[in-house]
Parts: C-alpha cells; sequence; structure tokens
C-alpha cells in the first residue's frame, strides 16, 4: 500500500484544454512532490478517523545511493572521474584546456575549502614527448642528408641548392595532408622524417648529372639544360613507381592499418613534390649558383677519387660480364643465398607495439562474491606495500623501482578492482612491474597481473594480447573445459597473466527466494508482490521521483539496514498481507544458498568463457599462437572434448594479426604487379621491368638483416605489422637505382654501343648518384632507429627494414642489375633473330617521345 499511495499521489495529470472568449486554458492537476514534507504527509491509508501517513512508519530523508564504486588516491579516499574528449577534436588542445580548467576550478572554488583537484594521467604527455624526438629525428636526418651531399660533392653551393628540396617537399606534404583531412601526428610525423632522406632522390640524381656535365666543360646554363633533360625520363619511372606501391595501402579496411595511410600520404606527397622541384627549382638554382670547388675545376670526373672507384667498379663488371658463367653463376648464386638468408633470418611476426607509455595498470580479480568493502581491504593492503614509492621524495627516489611513483591510484568495484601506477622517471616505467606483481600476488586467493599499458589498446588487453573463447550451450561443460585451457595456458607460458572472463565459477553465492504459490494465494499476495516486498527490504526499490532544487532524484523505499546483516536473516523479514497482518518472508516462499553466475557472456550467440593472456615480452605473437594450436588446441580436438557443441577460437591481437597479414601479403603482390605493370607501360617493354624487378628480393633480404642487427641491441623489437610496411616501401624504393642503369645503359645503346659496353659505361657514371641518394636516404632515416625516447617503437622497426633494404640493395644492385640487363638484351635478340624478327625497337625514354 505504501508503494501505491506514493505512486498515486505524486503524480502530474493533463486534463486537456478548453476554450473561453478568444483564449484557450490548458488544465492540469499537479500533485507531484515538491518537498520532504509533502512527502511525510502523504497519506498511506484511512480508516474512520485513523489516518497513516508516510512519515507514521517510515523515515523520510535526502540520501545517497548504495556504493559500488571507491576510489583510493595515494592511500587516501579520494573522488575520480574521466573527461572524454569528443570524436575528431585535438587531443592536446583538449588536454590543455582541460589543465587551464582545473587551474581555475582549485583557485576559485576548491582550494577554499580545503580541497584539491589533481590530474593523475594524460596521455598527452607521451604524445608531446613523440612529437618532439620524431621532430628532432627529422632535423637531424635532414642535417646527415646534407653532410653526405657535401661528402660527395664538395660544393656548398651544391648542397644549399639540394637543401632546399627537403623543406618544399616536406611543406608541401604537410599542406596535402591538410587538405585530406589528416592530422599531424607521432605517425604521419615519422613519414615525414622518413620522407626527408627520400625527397632528395631526384634531385640528387638531377643536380649530379648537372655536375657531372659542368666537369666535362658545359656552361650552367647547357648543363642544366642537357643534364635535366638525360636523366627526367629515370626520375619519372622511380617517382610514379615509388609513389603507385602506396595506393594500395590507402584501401587497407583493418583498424591497425588506418595508421598506414598518414605514413602513405606523408611519403607519396612528398617524393611526388620532389619530382617537380627536381626538374624546375633544381636546375633553375643550379644555372645560377652551382659552383665546383676550385679541387674539381678542370679535372674531369675520372680523375677524382670516386671517379677511379667508380671505373674499377664498371671494369669488375664488365669482367663477370664477358663470361656466361661468370655471369649465370654470379645471378643465381646472388638470388638464391640472399632468399635462402632472408627466410632463414625472417623473425616471428607481432601485431602492434605496446608502446611505451608511463602507465602500469593492473586488475584484481578477488573470489566470488566479495563485496566492496572486501575490496578497499585490498586496495589498503596493497598500499602498505607499495607506499614508499610515492611517500619518499623525488629527489631521494631514484634508486627506487622507476625512480619512485609519482601516482597510484586504486579504484574498487563490486566483484574487482583495478589501479595503475605512474613513475616519476618515464623511461624506467617497466620497473614498477616487479613490486606491484609481488604486492599482488600476497594476497590469498586473489588473481592479479601488472603490466605496462598499450598505446593502441586499453586496459587488461594489450596489442599483444591472445584471447581464446571457449564457446557451448551449457555453462555447467564450459567451465570446467575453460579450467583446463586457462591451467595449460600457465604451463605453456610460465608467468604469463592469464585471467578468465567472467571466472571459472558459477560466481556469486546467491540466496534463492522462491514463492509458495499456494500459500501466498491463502494470503492474497502474488509472486510478484513478494519479490517487489523483498526488493524494497534488501537492496530498496524506485517508486517514483522527486524534484530538488532543480534537479530530480529517485524516490526509494528500503528497508532498514539492520534487516539484512547476515543471510538468516532474510527469511525472518516481515510481510503485511492485505488483511493488516504480518507473516515473515519464510512463511510464503522457501529460503536457500546457491551459487549463480555474476554474468554470461555470448559470442556469436553462444554461451562464452574468455581466457585472456597478454604475452611475455620474450614471447612473439606468432610463436604463441603456434604453441597454442599445436600444444593445447588440437589435443583438445583430437580427444574430441572440441569440435562439435563446444569449440574454441583464437580472438583478440591474435585475430587482428591473422587478417592483417593476409591482406598485407596481398597489398605487398598488389604493389609488386602494378610496379611490373606501370615500368612495362613506362619502357613500353616487358623485359626491362623483369631485369628492374629483380632488386626487390635482394631489398628484401636487406631489410630482414637490418632489422635482425637492430634486434641485437634492442630485444623488443619486433616484426610488427608497422615494420612490415617497410618492405612495401622497399618495392618503390630500391628499384629506382636499378631505373638509374637500365636507362642510362639504353640510352648508350641507341647511340650505338652493343649491350656490353652500354651496360660498362652506365654503372661507371651512375656509382656516385646511386652511392649519394643510398647514403642521403639512409642517413636521413638513421634517427629514427637509432635515437631512444618516446614514440621511437613504432617506427624503428620499419626505419631498420628500409635502411637495412637500401643499403644492401643498392651495393648488390652495381653487380646484378648489370649482368642481367645484358644477359636479358643478348637473349632477345637471340630469340628474334632464330625467328627471323628485326632487333628490338629501344624505348629510352619512359612515357615521352624519343628523337
Amino acid at each position: 500500500q505504501l508503494i501505491k499511495a506514493l505512486r498515486a499521489e505524486n503524480r502530474d495529470i493533463s486534463a486537456g484544454d478548453f476554450g473561453e472568449g478568444k483564449r484557450r486554458y490548458i488544465v492540469r492537476t499537479l500533485s507531484r512532490f515538491e518537498t520532504i514534507e509533502a512527502v511525510e504527509q502523504t497519506i498511506i491509508v484511512k480508516r474512520g478517523s485513523a489516518t497513516v501517513r508516510v512519515g507514521d512508519v517510515a523515515d523520510v530523508a535526502l540520501g545517497y545511493r548504495k556504493e559500488t564504486t571507491l576510489v583510493r588516491h595515494k592511500g587516501r579516499p579520494a573522488i575520480a572521474f574521466n573527461a572524454q574528449r569528443q570524436v575528431g577534436s585535438n587531443v592536446l588542445e583538449v588536454m590543455d584546456g582541460l589543465l587551464a580548467a582545473i587551474e581555475g576550478i582549485n583557485k576559485d572554488i576548491l582550494n577554499p575549502r580545503g580541497l584539491h583537484l589533481e590530474n593523475v594521467y594524460r596521455e598527452t604527455v607521451y604524445i608531446n614527448s613523440a612529437i618532439d624526438l620524431v621532430l628532432s629525428n627529422l632535423f637531424f636526418g635532414s642535417i646527415l642528408a646534407i653532410l653526405a651531399l657535401l661528402f660527395f660533392l664538395r660544393s656548398g653551393s651544391s648542397v644549399l641548392v639540394i637543401g632546399l628540396s627537403i623543406p618544399i617537399s616536406v611543406i608541401s606534404a604537410f599542406l596535402m595532408m591538410y587538405l585530406m583531412g589528416r592530422t599531424i601526428n607521432v605517425i604521419s610525423l615519422a613519414g615525414m622524417a622518413f620522407a626527408s632522406g627520400m625527397v632528395v632522390d631526384n634531385a640528387i640524381v638531377v643536380l649530379e648529372n648537372i655536375y657531372r656535365h659542368i666537369q666535362m666543360g658545359k656552361s650552367r646554363w647547357r648543363a642544366a639544360t642537357d643534364a635535366t633533360g638525360e636523366v627526367w625520363g629515370a626520375i619519372l619511372a622511380s617517382t610514379i613507381t615509388t609513389v603507385a606501391v602506396f595506393l594500395p595501402v590507402l584501401f587497407l579496411q583493418e583498424r591497425a592499418a588506418q595508421l598506414f595511410k598518414d605514413i602513405a600520404i606523408a611519403i607519396s606527397t612528398a617524393i611526388a613534390i620532389s619530382l617537380l622541384v627536381s626538374v624546375t627549382v633544381i636546375p633553375a638554382l643550379s644555372a645560377k649558383l652551382l659552383k665546383i670547388s676550385e679541387q674539381f675545376k678542370g679535372r674531369k670526373f675520372d680523375d677524382t677519387a670516386l671517379g677511379r672507384f667508380s671505373n674499377g667498379i664498371a671494369v669488375f663488371i664488365d669482367y663477370l660480364n664477358v663470361s656466361f658463367f661468370r655471369r649465370i653463376t654470379t645471378v643465381l648464386g646472388t638470388v638464391a643465398i640472399t632468399l635462402g638468408l632472408a627466410w632463414w633470418l625472417l623473425p616471428p611476426s607481432e601485431y602492434l607495439p605496446n608502446g611505451n607509455q608511463n602507465l602500469i595498470f593492473a586488475v584484481i580479480l578477488p573470489p566470488p562474491g566479495y563485496n566492496i568493502e572486501e575490496m578497499v581491504d585490498i586496495g589498503k593492503s596493497i598500499e602498505s606495500q607499495l607506499g614508499y614509492l610515492w611517500e619518499t621524495p623525488a629527489d631521494q627516489a631514484e634508486d627506487l623501482p622507476g625512480g619512485g611513483v609519482e601516482n597510484f591510484f586504486y579504484v574498487a568495484l563490486r566483484g574487482f578492482g583495478f589501479m595503475g601506477l605512474i613513475a616519476n622517471d618515464p623511461s624506467r616505467v617497466k620497473e614498477l612491474i616487479g613490486p606491484t606483481n609481488g604486492a599482488l600476488f600476497s594476497i590469498p586467493g586473489v588473481i592479479g597481473f601488472a603490466q605496462q599499458t598499450s598505446l593502441f589498446e586499453s586496459g587488461f588487453a594489450g596489442s599483444r594480447s591472445i584471447q581464446l573463447d571457449i564457446s557451448g550451450p551449457d555453462l555447467s561443460e564450459i567451465i570446467p573445459l575453460a579450467a583446463q585451457v586457462f591451467g595449460s595456458l600457465r604451463q605453456e607460458f610460465p608467468g604469463a597473466n592469464a585471467r578468465p572472463i567472467p571466472g571459472l565459477d558459477l560466481g556469486n553465492p546467491e540466496v534463492s527466494v522462491t514463492p509458495d504459490r499456494a500459500r501466498a494465494a491463502d494470503m492474497g499476495m502474488t509472486a510478484s508482490d513478494i519479490g517487489t516486498v523483498v526488493n524494497a527490504l534488501v537492496d530498496g526499490v524506485i517508486v517514483s521521483s522527486f524534484r530538488y532544487e532543480g534537479s530530480d532524484l529517485d524516490l526509494v523505499i528500503k528497508g532498514n539496514d539492520d534487516l539484512t546483516r547476515h543471510t538468516q536473516d532474510i527469511g525472518a523479514l516481515p510481510l503485511a498481507i492485505p488483511s493488516g497482518k504480518i507473516v515473515t518472508l519464510a512463511d510464503v516462499a522457501e529460503i536457500s544458498l546457491r551459487q549463480g553466475p555474476v554474468q554470461i557472456n555470448h559470442v556469436e550467440r553462444e554461451r562464452t568463457i574468455s581466457i585472456q593472456m597478454p604475452l611475455p615480452g620474450d614471447v612473439p605473437l606468432e610463436v604463441a599462437i603456434d604453441r597454442i594450436n599445436k600444444n593445447i588446441i588440437s589435443p583438445l580436438r583430437d580427444q574430441g572434448r572440441i569440435g562439435g557443441l563446444y569449440d574454441i577460437n583464437l580472438s583478440g591481437a591474435a585475430d587482428d594479426l591473422s587478417k592483417l597479414r593476409d591482406s598485407l601479403s596481398w597489398n605487398f603482390m598488389l604493389a609488386i604487379g602494378l610496379t611490373f605493370l606501370l615500368l612495362a607501360a613506362l619502357f613500353q617493354s616487358f623485359v626491362y621491368p623483369l631485369v628492374i624487378m629483380l632488386t626487390v628480393p635482394l631489398a628484401t633480404f636487406g631489410g630482414v638483416l637490418g632489422l635482425r642487427t637492430v634486434q641485437l641491441f634492442d630485444s623488443t623489437q619486433q616484426l610488427d605489422v608497422l615494420t612490415m610496411l617497410g618492405f612495401v616501401i622497399l618495392i618503390g624504393t630500391v628499384i629506382n637505382n636499378s631505373i638509374l642503369i637500365v636507362h642510362q645503359a639504353l640510352r648508350f645503346m641507341r647511340d650505338g654501343r652493343d649491350a656490353r659496353n652500354a651496360v660498362k659505361e652506365s654503372v661507371r657514371i651512375r656509382v656516385r648518384p646511386i652511392f649519394m641518394s643510398t647514403a642521403t636516404s639512409a642517413l636521413g632515416m638513421l634517427p629514427l632507429v637509432i635515437m631512444p625516447g618516446a614514440g621511437s617503437e613504432l617506427y624503428r622497426g620499419l626505419g631498420a627494414v628500409v635502411v637495412g633494404g637500401l643499403v644492401l640493395s643498392s651495393i648488390v644492385t652495381l653487380a646484378l642489375t648489370p649482368l642481367v640487363f645484358s644477359f636479358a638484351i643478348e637473349l632477345v635478340e637471340r630469340i628474334r633473330g632464330a625467328l627471323g624478327m628485326a632487333p628490338t625497337p629501344l624505348a629510352i625514354e619512359p612515357g615521352i617521345e624519343t628523337e
């Protein structure tokens, strides 16, 4: 009756409207509670002169909901809240605004009341550090590239001419990214840093050729004109093929593949602009500014040290080319060795790097049924063991793990908790994992593991985690199967931080109230009436709302806390039946204790228990997947435990890696096919592209070798999907050197030389630009590989692959491409001669008419 009375009296009811004269009047019955006194005076029942009001049978007061979450900060109670930015907003701008707002709130509102609002964690610290690092890498890479030019050309004016191509190309790339709606972030800036060494390649080829023509005695204007026209076709072909390999990347749909788009747009735009700069700005500036060092004036290129070195290489190539046996042995041996070593040295693959954020995060899973007060006690126990980390002043905490703790927070919820630690020294944050796990392991019955948070995933699941979903129709069958898988994972990966979701048992102990329908009917009650009364007495039932100071509050009827302090108190709960008598709950229902699930998860509509396991740092994701399939899933399938109604599926990062690796494999093949077709169209031949594309397997070996070299100094560097992108980038970059050699050899053959002499001369005059472009590209990217710091783990592997592939392929290309080219020319001519066909017409300038 109390519930009915409150609901009936606390209502505003519209009664329609009526007209009087020119006006329309709306009629409403206003009866909503506006004061606590109005609630107290509500009549429940009136019999004769006796009136029973709410205030006669209940205490009416403002209160708070039952606590479901408690937060502690550095060992003290606290209130915490998240600030979530809107989609599309800039995280740096939002964080700056929040910090300014916090300062104002503390100054004007909280501090005068003895309170303080503190920002305990912000991801922008990592972002700012990463941006600062990549900008410094971009600067130092540009400086190293310019120093390499100065070493080769010994001319300040030449360095100035080429150096201008870097800011022009990079600024243009920034503009293009803005027009395409992309943001400037760590990944896109890393792409710019890669491009800083690559954008000078076209400029180097043009300038070096102008430089060589000036050494031949031509005027600067004549040298600029002749030299640019001579290499225009080569740089056009190399630029188009380099940009083309990024086109498939833009259409990848996987989540992690979105990271590739920023790199693809940054590099391809910068390189495309560099083509325009190399055929316009570079010749014009060279004609005006280029000066040859005094020691080179009047000297031919052959008289310089690099010229003599180039002659030596040309003679060696000619030595190999004179004999069919030497030629075929060199080509087949080089290809076989590089492919074999690449396959042998290729490391297992990963999904995404975890990053190096300054946050250790831990989830605490207690035994089923723990209440929130017990979770708070667990937090206090942890604080007692770790408190020295933040209680020690920062200037005295240098020898502590992580240099001490800047911030610590603990959040207790019903059934679980979590906590986080932030180190004083961000570079040493991993040192906090050991003592944190020690504190967690010391608590009996609790499952809890600490780990460094991932840059790409939130909470316990990082980008290097595996999740096994055990699914089926019956939880009682799933639980023992999940328990066996859980134990097998712990044995297979000792020390791994595995946890079951939601758990390996039926969960919380529960008190079941089963109404006796016949007895309840005799007393004039229904099962719904019994459930509503029990809900009101135990937890509180919301019967209506109450407007207080402009806000709608829940109007709740709740029994006294003393009624339900023990499980045996449930049966003694008093119930008022319609006749006015009082009976106990045990009189109309059966009370029993049993276990009930806290939650039931479903995957593809099947009941599921998941086992989530972040991998140890020394176990690559691909290796872990193979071991789980071979040693855990396959034996269960062979035993018939899974495969029918019950099954186990890998999800999480394992599933993401499989999908993205397949996409990248197709992307790699598509990039090769697209490059080949473009070269075939530009050179108007299917033979020359085959010669040029032979450098790709050499680059693959160089990329693997570069990655393995980095792993000698940094064991955490893996073949993640960002690193895999380096092999796609190599397709468009390493063929540039082969294009130079083939293009120049074709020009000499047009002038009447045979293939052998044309190749020899082509190698001789193209050694310097090849070495120059390789040195500037490699040195421009080198800081990305060797400089440690926030964000470097994202692109270090990518840089190692590209640098290693460029360096090795450039060296081997000088020998392999000339030999394959001359062999291909001779083979084609012999075949055409045997068939009585005319000699092959030479397409010298890719994409343009020749004289």
